[in-house]
């Protein structure tokens, strides 16, 4: 999402009135794959078959079983899932230590649908369950912010330590956490963990208008999305269009 006409304030406003447990997907699971996920379990608890201590058995086997079809393990992972049962969710628990890269985000989805349908049945506390392409960690969303220089003109080193050192000393007071920050000659690229119900926005403002008092090196518009990194095709497009330019993406 792009820094305008109210989408951090809807953002925001989405989870402040939220009452519940929050469950976050921690993974990085592409969207189209969670939305194929969603309809295929949809589709089971649908058809309603409770699950047999036999068809447990099989299960298990078919999972340990190198030779089981990817279609196969989708639906077994998803009718473990989807069983609401505690030694399903164990069964879960221990394959996405070590799942078959064929279907690694498919058991991620399942540990999580499983941990949830459990946890709503074991707790009166509303179960909200939030998942991104970004995904996050505890009840913190991951973002990608793309920040570029006010000019078309190279950052200056002494440039690059004021933004290092004010995003460094103000996320954490807003509970949020760093994990990438990094440097293009034009552009900043930040990989954060941000608080659910935290103003996206007004962090992102107050710390850049703190950079911007070293001289106004850093533009107050910015790109940033918990859908996926940007590559560095989508960044050159970018910074052609703030510059003008057909310059790589430094």
């Amino acid at each position: 999402m792009r820094e305008k006409g109210g989408i951090f304030e809807r953002f925001r406003n989405s989870f402040a009135s939220m009452q519940g447990h929050f469950h976050i997907l921690e993974q990085r699971v592409p969207v189209e794959l969670q939305m194929e996920y969603f309809k295929y379990s949809e589709q089971l608890r649908k058809d309603g078959l409770p699950m047999t201590d036999t068809e447990y058995d099989v299960y298990i086997n078919n999972l340990a079983d190198k030779g089981t079809t990817t279609e196969r393990k989708k639906y077994v992972l998803s009718s473990l899932a989807t069983s609401n049962k505690v030694r399903a969710y164990r069964a879960l628990q221990k394959y996405v230590e070590n799942p078959d890269p064929d279907v690694t985000d498919w058991a991620y989805m399942a540990l999580m649908e499983s941990r949830i349908s459990l946890e709503s049945e074991m707790s009166d506390e509303k179960q909200i369950y939030i998942s991104t392409g970004l995904g996050g960690k505890g009840e913190k969303l991951r973002f990608y912010v793309l920040m570029l220089a006010t000019e078309d003109k190279p950052f200056e080193e002494y440039q690059r330590q004021v933004v290092e050192r004010e995003f460094a000393y103000y996320l954490p007071k807003s509970d949020c956490e760093i994990e990438r920050l990094t440097f293009g000659e034009r552009y900043v690229e930040l990989v954060f963990l941000v608080p659910v119900r935290s103003d996206l926005k007004a962090i992102l403002d107050n710390i850049i208008s703190e950079c911007n008092q070293y001289g106004n090196f850093i533009s107050n518009t910015f790109t940033v999305t918990n859908v996926k990194e940007l590559d560095p095709e989508e960044i050159t497009e970018i910074l052609a269009k703030k510059y003008g330019d057909g310059k790589t993406s430094d």
